[in-house]
C-alpha cells in the first residue's frame, strides 16, 4: 500500500480554495481506501510569516477543525501536527547540509521575495529543505502537490537522491508527485488565485454576517443591472460554478444572459449556497472550535503513530551519519 502525504500551513483559518484544492480532494482519496495517509498541520511553516503564538494556537485548530468537520476518517488517517513531531527540525538540519546554496536560491518560495531581501529571513530561506523533511521523514510515496508546488517536490527528490548516493545506501524514500489535472486555480474575491497571501478569500466558516460582507468583497464590473453579463468572466459566478451542481450553474449561466439580473443578485445566490451546501460542515466546524479538547484528543492519536515512524526513519538517518 502506498503512503500518501499532504499538509496545510497553520498561517490562517482554512478557505474555500483550501477546502476545493486540498482537503476534500485528500478526503476523497482516503474514503476510497486505496492508499494509508498522513495528513499534517504546518505549524512550523507558519513561523516564517506570523510569529504571533496565540493566533498560531488558533490558525492551528481551525485547520484542524476543517479537516475533522469535512468527515476525516483518523482511523484511516494518520493526522498530527509538524511542531508536535520536533524530529522534523532535526532531519531538516541533517538534509541542509546536504542542500546546495544555488538550489535555495533559485526556489519559487525564495524567488518570490528577493528583491526584497530585508523581508526574508532563513527560515523562508530553507523552507523548500523543511519541506523535504516533512516528507522523507514519514517515507512518503505519493504526494498531492499544485503546479506552484511542484519545484519544491522536485527538490525534495533531489535532496534525498544526493544523501543516498552520498551515503551509499537507500536511506530516503524519493517520493513521487501526485499532479490532478482536473483541479483548477480557485479564483479569490478579486480574480487572482485565492490566497490569504493576497487577502482575498472566501471563509465559508464564517457567521453569516461576516460571510454576507465577505461575499459582498467579490469584484465585479460596472455592467448595468438590465444588460445582460458574461458568466465567465464574472468571478462571482466563477465561484458559485465550483461549488454548484451542474443544474444550479446552468440556472445561474442563464440569469447573467438573460439581463435584469445584477451582480448584488448572483452574490446573494452564492451566499446561499454556501450555507445551504456547507451546513453540516459549518456546525461541526463551530462544534470543535468551541470544544478544542475533541480536537486535541483526535491529533493526540495520530501524533503518537507519526512519532514512531518518525524515529524509525530518523534513527537510520543518525546511524549512518554516525550520531548514535
Amino acid at each position: 500500500m502506498a503512503r500518501v502525504l499532504t499538509g496545510i500551513q497553520s498561517s490562517g483559518r482554512p478557505h474555500l480554495g483550501n477546502i476545493l484544492g486540498a482537503i476534500v480532494p485528500a478526503i476523497e482519496l482516503i474514503n476510497q481506501n486505496k492508499e494509508e495517509a498522513f495528513i499534517f498541520i504546518a505549524d512550523f511553516h507558519s513561523l516564517t510569516s506570523s510569529k504571533d503564538g496565540e493566533l498560531r494556537k488558533q490558525n492551528t485548530l481551525a485547520v484542524a477543525a476543517a479537516w475533522l468537520a469535512f468527515g476525516l476518517d483518523i482511523k484511516k488517517t494518520t493526522f498530527y501536527r509538524q511542531s508536535h513531531i520536533p524530529e522534523v527540525a532535526e532531519l531538516a538540519w541533517y538534509l541542509n547540509c546536504f542542500t546546495p546554496f544555488p538550489m535555495l536560491a533559485n526556489a519559487h518560495s525564495f524567488k518570490d521575495k528577493a528583491s526584497r531581501l530585508a523581508d526574508v529571513n532563513a527560515g523562508l530561506f530553507t523552507y523548500p529543505v523543511l519541506m523535504a523533511a516533512d516528507i522523507l521523514l514519514y517515507s512518503a510515496d505519493l504526494v498531492p502537490v499544485g503546479k506552484d508546488q511542484l519545484q519544491h517536490l522536485e527538490m525534495t527528490r533531489d535532496i534525498a537522491t544526493t544523501f543516498n548516493r552520498i551515503m551509499e545506501e537507500e536511506i530516503l524514500t524519493i517520493p513521487e508527485a501526485r499532479i490532478s489535472e482536473a483541479v483548477k486555480i480557485i479564483p479569490g474575491t478579486d480574480g487572482q488565485k485565492m490566497s490569504k497571501s493576497y487577502n482575498n478569500y472566501i471563509d465559508i466558516f464564517l457567521p453569516e454576517k461576516e460571510l454576507k460582507k465577505n461575499v459582498n468583497s467579490i469584484v465585479t464590473d460596472s455592467t448595468p443591472l438590465e444588460d445582460p453579463k458574461d458568466p465567465d468572466t464574472c468571478n462571482v459566478f466563477k465561484l458559485y460554478s465550483l461549488i454548484a451542481d451542474q443544474k444550479q450553474t446552468d440556472a445561474l449561466r442563464a440569469n447573467y444572459l438573460g439581463g435584469n439580473y445584477g451582480y448584488g443578485h448572483a452574490k446573494k445566490e452564492f451566499m446561499e449556497l454556501i450555507l445551504s451546501k456547507y451546513s453540516k460542515e459549518r456546525e461541526a466546524f463551530n462544534f470543535f472550535m468551541n470544544n478544542p479538547d475533541e480536537i486535541e484528543k483526535r491529533l493526540a492519536a495520530g501524533e503518537v503513530k507519526a512519532k514512531s515512524v518518525a524515529m524509525n526513519v530518523l534513527n537510520r538517518v543518525r546511524t549512518k551519519l554516525g550520531f548514535r
